[in-house]
């Protein structure tokens, strides 16, 4: 009995599974809106009620698609800073990683533009707060203790970067030049530089 419940599991694993990427290549690729219920079983190759097992409905669906996507991201943007030490270069390399990660189309469409519209301005931002400005947050501090950022309050910095950082992915999303994620950079950097005072801006320690 207990192998059999075993391969139960891992049956009912895969199943969720497979909704959720069939999920998130019909959202991905029609937006929230044009996907029905009836395209993701079709896709996914399952019955209605085998989705209704794992999820509640659309929404449900689409809130796990995207806390995948959020998920994805956050490793994306925590790679790239762990990949230096000095914490400076930890925040930078973390905010161009996640402009970079979040102008991929399937990720804007679902973490920028659908996320927002489908679960509530309320909902949406509480989902982008444990994720992007958790990090953000984490970071700032971690600057501050170092000596890096003078003494501040991090919260209010933390939730300015992240919106910015969000309005930014949307704008290159919708761009094609090839300098055109230099150029947001650009900006941007200039943005985080003005957080340090001039001496700690010749100090990367």
């Amino acid at each position: 009995m207990p192998e059999a419940t075993g391969i139960r599991a891992r049956q009912r694993e895969r199943t969720r599974r497979t909704l959720l990427r069939e999920g998130r290549r019909l959202f991905a690729e029609h937006g929230y809106a044009e996907v029905g219920l009836n395209g993701v079983v079709t896709a996914a190759k399952v019955t209605k009620g085998a989705l209704y097992h794992h999820f509640d409905g659309k929404p449900d669906l689409f809130r796990a698609v995207l806390e995948e996507v959020q998920a994805e991201v956050a490793d994306e943007v925590a790679g790239a800073a762990d990949a230096v030490s000095a914490p400076w270069e930890r925040l930078t390399a973390g905010c161009r990683a996640f402009l970079v990660a979040a102008t991929a189309p399937d990720v804007r469409r679902i973490m920028l533009v659908d996320g927002p519209a489908v679960l509530g301005w309320s909902t949406w931002r509480e989902m982008d707060e444990a994720n992007s400005v958790r990090h953000l947050t984490e970071a700032l501090t971690d600057l501050v203790a170092a000596g890096v950022l003078p003494p501040r309050p991090v919260e209010p910095v933390a939730h300015l970067l992240s919106g910015a950082m969000n309005e930014a992915a949307l704008w290159l999303a919708g761009r094609t030049g090839p300098d055109d994620l230099d150029e947001v950079w650009a900006v941007l950097s200039r943005m985080l530089e003005s957080l340090r005072t001039d001496r700690d801006r010749n100090d990367d320690r």
